[in-house]
């Protein structure tokens, strides 16, 4: 049962830090402080509200006290001394609340006292726990990013980890594809195999017509080399006969001109 209850915890534990957001938990935890201080704050306010009301009372029981005093002052001066008692006493039974309220008075002021300044230390903590909060905030984010960023450049992220098994995936098969279509060509080629379209040859036509082709070549060259071959006698011949002729008209032209006298 021990060890079941470890490995129950060691589960839950494991699930629990998958799950956790540390944004999440800080922005809780200043949230929790922000209640404590409100409620110190709360505190402050109670026992200074204690205080005044003490302060009243001792207000009022000091106006009492002064009042039987002069009570006193002013029975004596009656020559009623009995009066004057009576106001004394109850003077100093009044003094006695009045000594007992101050004690009490003190007492809520020093602790007003310690509360105030617990209040401030808390309120300086928690201004310094929010900036910590949101520099590890904005530290982890940028972390998380950066993250991301390695991951899908690296190719182990799960998005990428999908894409790059598609991609190997088509790669495969185009590759497979390609494999059997030269396959196919070789057996088509080698005779193994018969095209059904009724369009292809056996090798035998094959080199039949390649030799075809090559004799039907080799007579259109034959034949264009005679017809440049003729060309080429026939112009110069017109060349030269033309060269002639004109050779003989300028020996008449020369023959026909007037003769010139010098005039010396």
């Amino acid at each position: 049962m021990k060890r079941m209850g470890m490995i129950f915890r060691a589960k839950a534990n494991k699930a629990l830090d998958r799950a956790e957001d540390p944004r999440e938990t800080l922005d809780y935890s200043y949230q929790k402080q922000l209640e404590l201080l409100q409620k110190v704050r709360r505190g402050v306010a109670d026992v200074a509200t204690s205080r005044k009301r003490l302060e009243l009372q001792l207000n009022q029981l000091q106006g009492q006290s002064a009042k039987l005093e002069d009570q006193g002052r002013k029975a004596l001066a009656l020559g009623r001394e009995d009066l004057a008692r009576e106001a004394l006493s109850r003077r100093a039974a009044l003094q006695q609340q009045v000594t007992d309220l101050e004690t009490q008075h003190q007492t809520l002021q020093g602790e007003e006292e310690k509360l105030t300044l617990a209040a401030q230390r808390l309120q300086a903590k928690v201004d310094a726990f929010r900036t910590r909060k949101e520099t590890i905030k904005a530290t982890y984010t940028a972390a998380q990013a950066q993250t991301r960023i390695a991951e899908s450049f690296s190719g182990i992220s799960e998005e990428m980890s999908d894409v790059g098994v598609a991609i190997q995936r088509a790669e495969d098969k185009t590759a497979q594809l390609q494999a059997r279509a030269g396959a196919i060509d070789e057996l088509l080629a080698s005779g193994a195999l018969d095209d059904q379209s009724g369009l292809a040859k056996d090798d035998i036509q094959a080199e039949l017509d390649r030799l075809s082709g090559g004799t039907d070549v080799e007579l259109e060259l034959q034949r264009m080399k005679a017809e440049l071959a003729g060309g080429t006698s026939a112009q110069q011949q017109a060349i030269e006969g033309g060269d002639g002729a004109q050779q003989q008209g300028q020996a008449q032209g020369e023959g026909r001109q007037a003769p010139r006298f010098d005039k010396s």
